[in-house]
């Protein structure tokens, strides 16, 4: 059991680094139970439980990152999200977190179903293709395009599936989602204006259905 810190909680940006960790934290209600899918050492899950008081457990394919995140005091367990979250009945969670994972699964429609399956709400993070310095780099460089975004080159990145703020929108269309909110970052900073081009990262909150 992981006992709460002393003093007010910082920012979560503050602690791991990450705009979209800083939203999340915002979004997540205390005392309710999230899943947190790709969750890597549990740094988010750890400092949720901390300051928020949540349930916090975790799924990470890295058998060395669950470790790390069992030794901070986390519930991880390792698995591939890919083939689904059968371990798990439906609507066992307030909040399914995703985290900059969706470009890396396999089927990222079936893994956003499964989410909404155990999650009475979802939270999608997922770097934008069509930001603007990607787009540059495709243009002028000719190849595929290497940014802070995405650093690797072609034939080791993790990222199977580029998808863009619209891509999301035309999906969540597709599967009849309700998207409750919606943030854009650039750095930072919240992005009001021409998301699909000035976004680097966008963050979600989606429920059930809109239909």
């Amino acid at each position: 059991m992981i006992a709460p810190a002393p003093g007010p909680a910082p920012f979560v940006r503050e602690l791991l680094g990450r705009s979209d960790y800083r939203i999340i934290g915002e979004i997540v209600e205390p005392k309710t139970k999230v899943l947190d899918l790709g969750c890597g050492d549990g740094e988010l899950l750890e400092w949720l439980a901390l300051h928020k008081g949540v349930d916090a457990r975790g799924v990470e394919i890295s058998g060395a990152k669950v470790r790390r995140a069992i030794a901070r005091g986390v519930s991880v367990y390792q698995g591939d999200i890919d083939q689904g979250l059968a371990d798990y009945p439906s609507q066992a969670f307030d909040y399914v977190v995703l985290s900059q994972t969706l470009q890396e699964t396999h089927h990222p429609r079936k893994v956003i179903r499964e989410m909404l399956r155990v999650g009475r709400r979802v939270i999608v993070a997922f770097p934008n293709y069509g930001h603007w310095k990607v787009r540059l780099s495709l243009l002028f460089g000719g190849r595929a395009p290497k940014t802070a975004l995405f650093p690797y080159d072609w034939f080791e990145s993790p990222n199977i599936h580029f998808l863009t703020v619209d891509d999301f929108e035309h999906l969540a269309a597709l599967e009849g989602l309700l998207v409750e909110r919606r943030y854009f970052l650039s750095g930072p900073r919240k992005v009001s204006l021409f998301p699909n081009l000035l976004a680097e990262v966008a963050v979600y909150l989606v429920s059930g259905t809109a239909r």
